[in-house]
């Protein structure tokens, strides 16, 4: 190069490298290129076809290998979730989305105590979010196991001829609420009360807080029954944990085509548990979130633009999704025309779970008018695959509640987790009735061998479809129909016009 010719600058070099990384993308086209075809279906096929399992089993790894150099969690408080956060950041700019990773504080459960002894046997309760905590050093008393019936201490009758005054009352999970349970036990006489769980898995759960009357823990089944052997023995339960303000971030990106007052959303929970990698829940969701935007691409075309999002911090009181959705105004919020969820989309004994969006389980509530649509587009795509689909009756901590709350259509997917398949799934989908769907939900096995990943490919295509068909039209949800519809109303209404004038 001559010193008369000009250098090329950096801005110049990045722009070159991202409109080599947007010309990679199967779907992307420059915003000034035609709209996406009327047929909402043919946007979807396409997309479901472009994204692979071998790429989202990539993306899998790469959280994997964070796990595992940032002290095996991905927790939204640790470097491994930042280095995850930067990790879908980066694949994403360098794709050519404009990426935003906004910050949010949230009340951080911080653990300091949780010990139960019982003579030789010791156990590692997890202490019931929102139960009030013991004093340092514990409650002592003996321990009384509570019948197992179909309700497991769910009524004070449960109690009769034990004396529970003074006792840690250990009880069966199952029947009624986590509340209702401790609530009984309180009225009994109990100090304390520990209950374990009725599938493999930790006991994780959480009480009413204007309801939580003595310390509530929950244990696995082994722990339970070790204890249960037991029963008599003058035992310490210590379960103590404090909140802490706590920074963190989230991501959010968008198309660059489309509408910008009705866009679809789609969302997935990033971080872990702080004990675990949390591959299948909540890596596979995250990663099939992340090839679907790849594939996307920046500039596609679309009529609606798509939002995409990965939030930390599900299962507080302050979630990214809450925290986000609180930061925009109600005319915001009215852009966006639905929001898509998914979680656990790749559990080993998987169920094939759309949410309940019509409430025809009967146990959801009341949802927003939309959502009954978005089910019925995730079954027909399911059933189109010979997939027979349930309706989920959904946990309300999930980052889906946010947009619920605020009156947005919701829906998504749902492998299944700690739940056991009942025979019946297991005769429709296959796989082992009576274990869980997911025997590693939440705990140190959640790793890249707790994926199935036909599963998550077929559950990756229904989502990637479902999306690009919303991305075309949303008419079904909210009546806002595709472009071509409403520039073909239009001229028809110019077409009758014109046509009376000349009548007169």
């Amino acid at each position: 190069m001559s010193p008369s010719t000009p250098r090329p600058n950096r801005n110049w070099r990045r722009r070159c490298a991202v409109a080599v990384a947007i010309a990679g993308t199967v779907l992307a086209t420059t915003p000034a290129a035609h709209a996406a075809p009327a047929d909402p279906a043919a946007l979807g096929t396409k997309l479901a076809k472009a994204v692979t399992a071998d790429n989202i089993n990539r993306h899998l790894i790469a959280l994997q290998r964070i796990a595992d150099t940032n002290g095996g969690t991905r927790a939204a408080h640790t470097p491994g979730y930042q280095k995850s956060l930067d990790y879908v950041a980066g694949r994403l700019r360098a794709a050519g989305f404009d990426v935003s990773t906004p910050e949010f504080t949230y009340n951080r459960i911080v653990v300091d105590a949780a010990t139960v002894t019982a003579g030789s046997v010791r156990a590692v309760p997890l202490q019931m979010t929102d139960s009030v905590s013991t004093p340092v050093g514990g409650l002592t008393g003996p321990l009384v196991a509570v019948p197992v019936d179909a309700n497991p201490g769910c009524q004070i009758e449960d109690y009769a001829g034990i004396n529970a005054t003074g006792a840690i009352a250990l009880i069966k999970r199952g029947g009624c609420s986590f509340t209702q349970k401790q609530l009984v036990a309180a009225q009994a006489g109990a100090v304390a009360a520990l209950v374990y769980n009725h599938v493999e898995g930790p006991g994780y759960g959480g009480v009413d807080p204007a309801q939580s009357k003595i310390p509530t823990a929950g244990l696995t089944t082994a722990e339970g029954l070790a204890l249960t052997a037991v029963a008599g023995t003058q035992t310490t339960v210590d379960i103590r944990t404090h909140r802490e303000m706590t920074t963190s971030r989230y991501l959010v990106t968008q198309t660059r085509t489309g509408r910008t007052d009705n866009v679809v959303m789609t969302g997935a929970q990033l971080d872990s548990i702080p004990t675990s990698a949390g591959i299948n829940d909540t890596g596979t969701s995250s990663a099939a979130l992340l090839e679907i935007a790849l594939k996307l691409g920046p500039a596609p075309r679309v009529n609606n633009a798509v939002r995409f999002a990965w939030w930390g911090a599900e299962d507080v009181d302050k979630t990214a999704a809450g925290f986000y959705l609180k930061s925009l105004t109600f005319e915001q919020q009215l852009d966006i025309a639905m929001y898509l969820n998914s979680n656990s989309i790749g559990s080993r004994n998987a169920g094939y779970f759309v949410y309940d969006g019509d409430n025809s389980t009967g146990s959801v509530g009341p949802m927003p008018y939309g959502s009954a649509q978005i089910e019925q587009a995730f079954v027909r795509y399911l059933a189109g695959r010979e997939i027979q689909a349930d309706g989920s009756n959904f946990d309300r901590q999930w980052d889906h509640s946010q947009f619920i709350m605020a009156a947005i259509p919701t829906g998504g997917l749902y492998a299944g987790s700690y739940r056991q398949k009942t025979p019946a799934q297991a005769t429709k989908w296959g796989g082992t009735a009576g274990v869980s769907f997911d025997r590693c939900h939440q705990q140190a096995c959640d790793n890249l061998g707790n994926v199935d990943r036909a599963v998550l490919d077929r559950n990756a295509d229904a989502l990637a479809f479902v999306l690009g068909g919303y991305a075309t039209s949303t008419e079904d949800v909210n009546g806002v129909p595709a472009r071509e519809q409403r520039a073909q109303a239009r001229a028809a209404v110019a077409l009758k016009a014109t046509t009376l004038g000349g009548a007169e």
